[in-house]
């Protein structure tokens, strides 16, 4: 085993911790933002070509939701075992951690994608497709498939990176891959200057073309400059051990993710009992919230690789501080921007729809579920260190109760009690409720002499192995 006394590569083990993360973190903001861009462009150019066009766009995005929730749980289990091999100060286990994950994840792509284009009609017919969307949508997902390795991939490959403790190099690429998107659009969409018109397929190609410089970039990265990746023959069981390690953290995660359309899904169908403006608002509300908790993203995105490493260096000091600053961080930045959008309510509701009952119920998501963003960021926080420390199951827990525990009861109890105003508050109630519970979970987790105990614990289990 390759360790060194001095680990280089360890980045976050050493330094003030807030400057770490700021430097972090503001990276982060740009490329989320980019990724934001990345899928509000293509839908604003396919919605020039027609309702139709913009309909079928629409069926397609619970399938990539899906793959890019698993791509995501890869991505957060890869991060997690790398980051704590590098805080160990173990090479060889990061090379080896690296190239099967991206092995891995080459592997699960190949398996979906195929299944995939085999089930296309019988997919969305059962999802809702009429036979007049359904040609519009097997134009894009065809495509879409065969270079859907080039969208998974760099995925899994940046969190990598990012636990190197590099967050800009992710985020460039990001926002590389979202300027070349935007530019090929309108031209392979629309067939501008010598290129052909291909409409749905323009769209597939645009980004299928934009995500395969994400992949060459990324594996450059990994390859080149960070030495991350093993080109040596690889060896099944010591595969099958990394493999193993991604996917306890991977799956779960993956599967919390899965939950998040599912809650969406159930408490939109709440609001639909008080009419299409009803929807319309929640919908527009729903678009802000994203906007809201960049910061907190951003910050939950870099916290797991600072944690892993600093886990793996047994520097627990260090992950109590970071941890306390974060949370204490995100709480005040949040009742900001409460602030903010309490003032900003009506401008901004009339700005998205000119209608008055639409603008009303906009104005009482934007001055009731703010109030509740600060102990959503701790959990947001509390859950991606859970995953960074290998605890995902505790993560997952923590979701489900999130979504069905409190969110989905609380948010029906308002709506009896108090209609869509009372869906709101059992809504925003439900956040305050497992921001508690996430915080008390998290100091009990993290506390320093319980964390030494687990470490030795876990030690031992391994050396006994």
């Amino acid at each position: 085993m390759q360790k060194t006394a001095q680990n280089k590569d360890a980045q976050l083990t050493e330094g003030r911790i807030g400057k770490t993360f700021l430097r972090l973190t503001i990276p982060m903001i740009f490329g989320i933002i980019s990724m934001m861009l990345f899928n509000l462009i293509d839908t604003f150019y396919i919605g020039r070509l027609g309702t139709k066009e913009l309909a079928a766009i629409s069926f397609t995005f619970p399938v990539v939701f899906l793959l890019g929730s698993i791509a995501m749980g890869l991505g957060i289990g890869l991060s997690s075992v790398t980051s704590r091999a590098i805080g160990e100060g173990d090479h060889h286990k990061v090379q080896h951690l690296t190239t099967d994950g991206l092995i891995l994840a080459v592997a699960i792509v190949a398996v979906l994608a195929t299944m995939g284009i085999l089930t296309i009609e019988p997919l969305f017919r059962l999802i809702g497709s009429s036979p007049e969307t359904l040609p519009l949508i097997k134009e894009y997902m065809i495509i879409w498939y065969i270079g859907v390795i080039f969208v998974v991939v760099p995925m899994v490959g940046n969190n990598a990176i990012r636990a190197t403790g590099d967050t800009k190099s992710p985020s460039i690429i990001m926002m590389i891959g979202a300027g070349i998107n935007a530019i090929l659009d309108p031209l392979l969409i629309f067939g501008i200057g010598f290129f052909p018109r291909l409409e749905m397929k323009g769209a597939a190609l645009a980004t299928v073309i934009a995500r395969a410089t994400t992949l060459i970039a990324s594996l450059w990265i990994l390859g080149h400059r960070e030495k991350m990746l093993s080109f040596s023959k690889p060896h099944l069981r010591s595969m099958w051990r990394s493999w193993k390690q991604i996917l306890y953290i991977g799956i779960p995660a993956a599967g919390t993710q899965m939950l998040v359309p599912i809650n969406a899904g159930i408490i939109t169908r709440m609001i639909s009992h008080y009419g299409k403006e009803a929807v319309a608002a929640f919908g527009v509300g729903s678009r802000i919230e994203p906007l809201a908790l960049i910061v907190t993203m951003a910050i939950a995105s870099v916290f797991a690789p600072f944690i892993g490493q600093n886990w793996g260096a047994q520097k627990y000091d260090r992950i109590q501080n970071g941890m306390r600053m974060s949370m204490r961080f995100v709480s005040f930045y949040q009742i900001v921007i409460a602030l903010i959008l309490f003032l900003a309510a009506r401008p901004i509701a009339v700005l998205f729809n000119d209608n008055p009952m639409v603008i009303s119920v906009v104005v009482d998501f934007l001055w009731i579920f703010p109030l509740s963003y600060g102990f959503q960021s701790v959990f947001i926080l509390v859950t991606y260190a859970l995953n960074a420390i290998n605890k995902p199951l505790l993560a997952a827990i923590l979701t489900v109760l999130r979504l069905f525990g409190l969110f989905i009861p609380l948010a029906y109890l308002g709506s009896t009690l108090f209609e869509i105003k009372g869906l709101f508050m059992g809504c925003s109630l439900a956040n305050i409720g497992i921001g508690w519970i996430a915080y008390f979970v998290g100091k009990k987790t993290f506390s320093l002499t319980q964390t030494k105990t687990v470490y030795s614990a876990s030690n031992l289990i391994e050396n006994s192995e």
